[in-house]
């Protein structure tokens, strides 16, 4: 059964996927008076900020600045509004970088209430056959989506002028023909840091079996946890149906003898023996880096006693499922949402084993019992996060292909009154920018495992984290190297694995999609609609730093007495003495 979504003129933007980009490039679009439908296949916006991920991942405050920091003080004024300046829970909000995941819905749905341009259809279902995009030409004229609030399962065509992928997974770059990279590049490829098959010790050098060839290992996705150890809101885990014993046996050993993947501090094989004789007498192992909770997740503290709790890097089971991901980006949502399943009740079940398990010993499992869901996020779903944690999907061709090489500073100047050009300009200790950037971001080069434990191996394969300076990003990581006009993506951008493992943090993706926005807004101008690869880039890059993006981070742009005029002017004058060596 067909049927159209009627508007009395077909939106602006359609935009797929209410994540955090979704969401951003939608109100970018409005503040230049286009209207969007969002398409969502949820009945909740918000992506993983409203599922469990709570600790925004930024290195550098300030590194990533418009409505990613509109968004940031909306979380503080939330709880400063509801608790008082002085409480507890202001406090724990960080200046509204920590919040709860009820806490990030709740802004986003009140933010995108402030925009009539802004429609937003829940329970949609596009599926990624190209059958369900209709084009004239180079253009995308209408998607198909599946209405799951409809018995009868009904198919709706949304018609727009221009489109936005804003999912984790990069379902509308498939359907439309524009081609995508999956899995690792080999280290010969882009010659990066970290590339292909590696095993390291956590914050710790390379070692046996790190070949650097390329495959289709995708890194393991998890949810990420809303925890807390207060009785009066905790929810005690219950044991799923599908419990196997045997996937979470190997723990034992870990928490007797205190063996963990780090580099340091380092546990000698005489210290295993006393540890594992310690364990005996139920006493924890010396030194007990990894104690109780710490075992299972890495948390950091959210308002009202509840964490986010991700995967522990430093053991060599937690959260992550690795492997078992691999087919999750090209498979459908049938197969998905098994997936998804499969991932809850194995979570589930690595808590109850360590809740319960009478071969754990004793301490350990007190100490794990005082944790437990919280009782008043994910109502409706058991207490438990409603979307699983899509780190890497699709990663789309595009124009630019982002790579450690555009992260890593290609020299480095100790000297405050230039870098040796003239200009006067020092971007100390960071990448080389980007004259088309579209924003500036930071944080490390940082990839989960691609698979479960081997016998011998020091760690799990593909975890890496290297550290880097801030730097810029630019315009064509979102455009396709396709022939599709009306189209970006700034979510599954164009990047190498390594490269994508840094873009792939909500701050940077809610900057690029209000990027997205803006430049989709501009291309949609009164003499007629240009392709996306022919924006203005000038024109861009002025509304950006108007809307207050950070397009190039500098630590000058925060010292004392620099306003938002004199930021703004600073940038712009960056961005043309790099274009004018580019000229050279």
């Amino acid at each position: 059964m067909r049927v159209d979504y009627v508007t009395p003129d077909a939106a602006d933007l359609v935009i797929l996927g209410a994540t955090p980009g979704g969401i951003t490039a939608a109100i970018a679009a409005a503040w230049l008076s286009r209207t969007s439908v969002i398409i969502e296949r949820t009945s909740f916006i918000g992506g993983l900020p409203a599922n469990g991920l709570g600790a925004t991942d930024i290195a550098t405050r300030g590194a990533t600045g418009g409505l990613f920091l509109e968004f940031v003080r909306r979380i503080k004024a939330h709880y400063v509004h509801a608790y008082g300046h002085d409480s507890d829970q202001v406090r724990h909000c960080d200046n509204g970088y920590h919040f709860e995941p009820s806490v990030a819905e709740s802004v986003f749905r009140n933010w995108l209430s402030e925009y009539p341009q802004i429609r937003v259809l829940y329970r949609r279902q596009f599926d990624f056959e190209d059958e369900n995009v209709a084009k004239e030409g180079e253009k995308i004229t209408s998607i198909s989506v599946v209405n799951l609030e409809d018995d009868v399962g009904a198919t709706e065509t949304i018609r727009g002028r221009f489109f936005l992928d804003c999912t984790y997974e990069g379902d509308l770059i498939a359907a439309a023909g524009v081609p995508f990279f999956l899995g690792r590049e080999g280290r010969e490829v882009y010659g990066e840091i970290g590339a292909g098959r590696l095993y390291k010790k956590w914050n710790g050098p390379e070692c046996a079996g790190s070949t650097g060839s390329g495959d289709n290992a995708v890194q393991a996705y998890n949810y990420r946890l809303c925890m807390t150890n207060n009785p009066d809101n905790r929810v005690e885990v219950r044991c799923p149906a599908s419990y196997n014993r045997q996937e979470y046996a190997s723990l034992v050993y870990d928490v007797k003898s205190g063996q963990h993947t780090g580099a340091w501090p380092v546990i000698s094989d005489d210290q295993v023996a006393e540890n594992l004789r310690r364990a005996e007498r139920n006493q924890r192992p010396v030194p007990n880096k990894l104690g109780g909770i710490r075992r299972l997740l890495s948390n950091v503290t959210l308002p009202n006693s509840k964490v986010d709790g991700n995967n522990q890097h430093y053991a060599f089971i937690s959260t992550d499922l690795p492997e078992e991901n691999w087919p999750y980006a090209t498979s459908s949502w049938y197969w998905r949402d098994r997936f998804a399943r499969r991932l809850r009740e194995y979570t589930e079940g690595l808590f109850y084993f360590a809740q319960n398990d009478p071969e754990l010993p004793q301490w350990f499992r007190d100490e794990c019992r005082r944790w437990g869901w919280a009782k008043d996020e994910y109502i409706e779903n058991g207490h438990f996060p409603r979307q699983i944690y899509v780190r890497e999907g699709r990663r789309m061709k595009g124009r630019y292909v982002f790579t450690a090489n555009d992260v890593l500073p290609q020299h480095k100047t100790g000297n405050q009154g230039g870098d040796g050009d003239g200009d006067g300009h020092n971007f100390q200790d960071q990448a080389t920018p980007h004259s088309t950037t579209i924003t500036a971001s930071h944080y490390a080069l940082d990839s989960h495992a691609v698979r479960k434990r081997e016998a011998g191996r020091v760690h799990l394969d593909g975890f890496f984290s290297y550290r880097c300076p801030p730097y810029s990003v630019p315009y064509g990581v979102m455009v396709p190297d396709a022939p599709v006009s009306n189209l970006l993506s700034p979510v599954a951008v164009s990047a190498s694995h390594v490269g994508f493992s840094t873009l792939r943090m909500e701050p940077a993706w809610m900057a690029l999609g209000q990027a997205a926005g803006t430049a989709a807004a501009l291309c949609l101008g009164e003499e007629g609609q240009i392709p996306a690869e022919s924006v203005d880039m000038d024109r861009l890059q002025r509304t950006l730093l108007g809307q207050g993006a950070v397009l190039i981070y500098d630590r000058r742009l925060w010292e004392d007495g620099v306003d938002d005029e004199a930021r703004k002017k600073m940038q712009w004058e960056w961005l043309q003495d790099i274009k004018r060596r580019e000229q050279k």
